[in-house]
């Protein structure tokens, strides 16, 4: 399997901020578990590898000059 980082600053930035808020419904708000759905995006932002973008072929990474 390879988990090359296929994620660019941006895209991890936005799951980042995405997760922590799902992540916050727990606490406040509705105060169901669907908020613990916020862990994916901040794993997947924290390792910079989603495993969606693989068998599509897609990459946000910067592009090595």
């Amino acid at each position: 399997m390879n988990l090359t980082k296929n994620m660019g600053t941006i895209d991890r930035a936005i799951r980042a901020v995405v997760g922590v808020i799902l992540l916050a419904l727990v606490v406040v708000g509705p105060q169901t578990a669907w908020g613990l759905i916020g862990i994916i995006p901040l794993a997947t932002a924290a390792i910079g590898w989603c495993p969606a973008y693989m068998p599509l072929g897609i990459s946000t990474c910067e592009k090595k000059a």
